[in-house]
């Protein structure tokens, strides 16, 4: 979406609204390529990247110019403009401006993305053997891109539900590899999407995401919610049913 809206067309407006970049002026600088590397966005313009991190709460959202924004003035911390097109980006968990040379040391620690033009049979075998390799819960290797480029939250606890295991086994004791081709079939099938859903259905959006306390989609029993993460401050929700995941 933004790459058809800001591709090949010379920025009119340019503003981060974040200290260390608040200056950075892009104004006449044409707009080369915008690219999803997992959850980091890159914005290519002229000689510079412009990369932002969604996290949970983040988005890029889309304008005619001129138009009224759907959200808040106060929640934008990037605006892009074009003569047609409004690009902007709120509640962006990071906003920084490099030159492009530096680029990688962005994400230059990333793992294959599975919507990435790199990702292949190969290098899906690759991933899933380190993946295997993890005795860390599925759920937390699911999360760590340095593993995988593109699994969040919703994801993980999807795709161990579709696993049919609990987000607390070892990953190295589940099949990882199953996991990970899981994942990249759901991953795919959302791109075009305009919700994202795990089911199929969205008005069903998703089996065990945020449905703690709720029946079970495929079995009725309840749905169970517990915490996951290297440390208390990084922590995660994660949900399973008793029944359908061992």
């Amino acid at each position: 979406m933004l790459h058809a809206a800001l591709a090949g067309a010379v920025l009119e407006r340019f503003e981060l609204r974040v200290p260390r970049a608040a200056t950075a002026d892009l104004r006449g600088s044409r707009v080369d390529e915008v690219l999803a590397v997992g959850k980091h966005l890159l914005h290519r313009i002229g000689g510079y990247t412009l990369h932002s991190h969604l996290k949970m709460e983040g988005r890029w959202e889309t304008y005619r110019r001129g138009a009224r924004w759907r959200r808040p003035a106060f929640r934008a911390r990037a605006v892009l403009a074009t003569q047609r097109i409004e690009a902007v980006g709120f509640d962006l968990a990071q906003v920084r401006l490099v030159p492009r040379e530096r680029e990688s040391l962005l994400i230059g620690h990333l793992g294959p993305d599975p919507l990435g033009p790199g990702w292949n049979s190969r290098t899906a075998r690759a991933a899933g053997d380190r993946l295997a390799a993890d005795a860390r819960p599925l759920h937390m290797a699911l999360l760590d891109q340095r593993l995988v480029a593109g699994f969040g939250n919703e994801y993980a606890n999807e795709i161990c539900f579709l696993l049919g295991v609990r987000p607390q086994r070892p990953a190295q004791d589940a099949d990882a590899h199953a996991a990970l081709e899981l994942g990249a079939r759901l991953i795919r099938q959302n791109v075009e999407r305009p919700v994202r859903t795990t089911t199929g259905d969205p008005r069903r959006r998703l089996f065990v995401c945020f449905r703690d306390g709720q029946p079970c989609r495929r079995c009725g029993t309840v749905i169970q919610r517990g915490r996951l993460g290297p440390e208390p401050l990084r922590e995660r929700d994660v949900y399973w049913c008793p029944h359908c995941q061992r």
